[in-house]
């Protein structure tokens, strides 16, 4: 089979190696934009081109007789790459357009959610003038500011975090509406978890929960980024979360994927990503991503026992319903190296070296290959993961093979740590009372 992965970063990575892990010994093709050395190792060929150039993507596939195709990244979810390949005769694992608009537009995200009466959404408001906006954020008193459109995870701005005091919230506010439609929401107290999931338009198969860290430095702190870390339990849930918290969560998914389906008359076929903040009431919604996120997807892939190929052919025919899907019982640990003086001031073009990484995975991300060395961008540049029996065991792993990346780079070391989880298990606590 022949199989074609858009995107190169360190989830795609991810989805590279669970593609080449198949029994069927697919024949892999990558469209990137930056030769990533971990992709273009697994490949029989790929093409350094722009993700959201639709019409390129679909001669390439073309042109290698591609018989399915995975999207990664959600900027050519939304330029409607997988509606091109789907009439062009090629199935996509990737929502099309219609039903990708979930993550792109969050002022529809969040029309949707309530038009539909989907649990978990906050009291919110859409706005494209600053008067209006600036008198419903002295209402709720307490909100979170996000800009409709893609940001890369890093626009939204919560009180009490990123924005100190109520004129922090409103200066933001004014900023974003300059460049389009804002969408102010109530501010949840809680513990965010991220849940993903394969569908196939009908049928969810869940992946364990994950916990990201978006926050630059030790202790959550300093400005956001895509993502410094993520840790996963050696099972469905993280330790601060019950058992009725992810059922919670699950419903929530299900009935999001029904309610498209009867919204756009498309079924949402593809990964779903569930951003939730586990509340004293229970999880909420902070958003919906088309995609794996990303480091999340380096915890989760390398605990497939099923075959990756299959679960994506399930998808495509809509069959995923009658495919048991089984994950090892492991915990994971997904620490990132990124340039050193990310996400302000990142150190570009810098070499980097992999010394012994002893037992854990690598995932290239932002950095690009020249004459066999391998340079950081401005951005995330290589995750590690740890895979055991315990989150302590797999954090050992992680933060060794970290220690053994040489260059000029920043890494927290906090993430996957006793001491960390602790603290989450403890606010949750407080919370519920």
């Amino acid at each position: 089979m022949k199989i074609l992965l858009i995107g190169g970063g360190g989830r795609e990575h991810a989805v590279a190696e669970g593609i080449k892990k198949s029994k069927y010994n697919p024949s892999l093709y990558a469209l990137m934009a930056k030769k990533n050395p971990g992709i273009a190792a697994l490949c029989e060929d790929f093409l350094l081109e722009k993700e959201t150039e639709v019409e390129k993507v679909v001669e390439y596939a073309k042109a290698r007789n591609v018989e399915i195709a995975f999207v990664g990244p959600e900027a050519p979810l939304a330029a409607g790459v997988a509606d091109a390949l789907w009439e062009a005769g090629i199935p996509v694992v990737g929502p099309k357009k219609a039903c990708a608009i979930i993550e792109f537009d969050k002022a529809w995200a969040r029309n949707f959610m309530k038009k539909y009466g989907i649990e978990g959404c906050p009291a919110y408001e859409v706005f494209t003038e600053v008067k209006p906006a600036h008198a419903f954020i002295e209402k709720l008193g307490d909100v979170a500011v996000k800009p409709s459109g893609l940001t890369g995870g890093k626009g939204v701005k919560v009180m009490g975090d990123q924005l100190p005091d109520l004129e922090a919230a409103k200066a933001y506010t004014s900023e974003l509406l300059e460049k389009g439609a804002v969408v102010i929401e109530e501010r949840f107290i809680g513990e965010e978890f991220t849940l993903q999931a394969f569908v196939d338009g009908k049928s969810l198969v869940f992946f364990p929960a994950v916990q990201d860290h978006k926050r630059a430095y030790e202790g959550d702190l300093g400005p956001n980024t895509g993502g410094m870390g993520s840790y996963t339990d050696a099972g469905e849930i993280l330790p601060f979360m019950l058992p009725e918290d992810l059922e919670k969560a699950k419903k929530i998914m299900q009935d999001t994927v029904n309610a498209l389906s009867e919204e756009t008359g498309t079924g949402y076929q593809g990964i779903l990503y569930g951003q939730f903040i586990l509340t004293a009431s229970g999880p909420k919604v902070v958003e919906f991503n088309a995609r794996f996120g990303d480091p999340e997807a380096m915890n989760v892939i390398p605990l497939l026992e099923t075959d990756f190929v299959e679960i994506m052919s399930a998808v495509v025919k809509g069959t995923l319903g009658n495919l048991p899907v089984s994950f090892s019982k492991k915990a994971t640990v997904c620490k990132y190296a990124v340039p050193a003086g990310y996400p302000e001031n990142p150190e570009k073009d810098s070499e980097v070296t992999v010394g012994d990484i002893g037992k854990a995975s690598i995932y290239y991300a932002s950095v690009y290959e020249k004459e066999g060395k391998v340079y950081t961008t401005s951005s995330r540049a290589i995750a590690v993961v740890g895979i055991a029996e315990t989150i302590a065991a797999a954090e050992k792993i992680a933060q060794n093979a970290l220690e053994n990346l040489h260059g000029k780079l920043f890494f927290r070391k906090d993430i996957g740590t006793a001491a960390l989880i602790q603290k989450r298990i403890d606010h949750m606590k407080e919370l519920r009372g």
